[in-house]
């Protein structure tokens, strides 16, 4: 019966994996989508996102089972709490390539950012799906020291976007309010999304140590 029940928790384990790299393959589909004005990408992440939804809803069904029958405590309570506290940052991360796929949608058949501010959600975009990536390994491998580097790793992402706001205000900015008004959104959309894959990370760390590294707003708000 144990065998069996510690089954569940690796099974728990394995499917928030999935679902992180189900939500890096979306950021990835979407920042094209975003890039090359690419309608059929972006229909591909918006419809998709229902399954991304779907799947968290499960897995917090799984988790409260597993509560109400099994009454975990020590570091299986922590890895049930962890899933479900995880599995909200990961479907919004879901949320956040979703409206990157909307603003991509939206002005079709143009591209939505200015020609000189792609490279910068190129890279953001490249980041985004690596961050999302690493945390699907960094939960399958328990890897503490991995999940603790990831936060540098978003350090970039988080340079990029408050590099944006220069871009922007700069006089030499040509391309009008409404465009100005995208990019500001995009960044920020780009930037929760790195947020939201480190605090997935940080609770490996506390499913692994049983202590919850500081961390920011990513859990507070979309």
């Amino acid at each position: 019966m144990r065998e069996a029940y510690h089954d569940q928790l690796e099974e728990l384990a394995d499917r928030l994996a999935d679902m992180t790299g189900m939500v890096a393959e979306a950021m990835e589909n979407a920042t094209s989508a975003l890039l090359q004005a690419d309608l059929g990408l972006a229909e591909q992440v918006i419809s998709g996102d229902q399954k991304v939804d779907d799947v968290r809803s499960s897995i917090e069904e799984q988790s409260y089972a597993l509560l109400a029958l099994q009454a975990p405590v020590a570091t299986d309570l922590r890895t049930v709490l962890a899933v479900i506290h995880a599995a909200e940052s990961v479907e919004r991360m879901g949320d956040l390539a979703l409206h990157v796929a909307k603003a991509a949608r939206r002005r079709h058949p143009a591209v939505a950012v200015p020609e000189d501010v792609q490279p910068y959600f190129a890279e953001m975009g490249r980041i985004a799906v690596k961050l999302a990536q690493d945390a699907a390994e960094i939960i399958r491998d328990k890897d503490v020291s991995r999940a603790r580097a990831l936060e540098d790793d978003d350090d970039a992402m988080d340079d990029i976007h408050r590099h944006l706001f220069s871009v922007i205000m700069d006089k030499e900015w040509s391309h009008g309010v409404a465009a100005a008004v995208d990019v500001t959104l995009l960044g920020r959309f780009y930037e929760r999304y790195g947020d939201h894959a480190v605090s997935v990370a940080k609770r490996t760390v506390f499913v692994v140590t049983g202590r919850m590294p500081g961390y920011g707003a990513a859990d507070d708000e979309l």
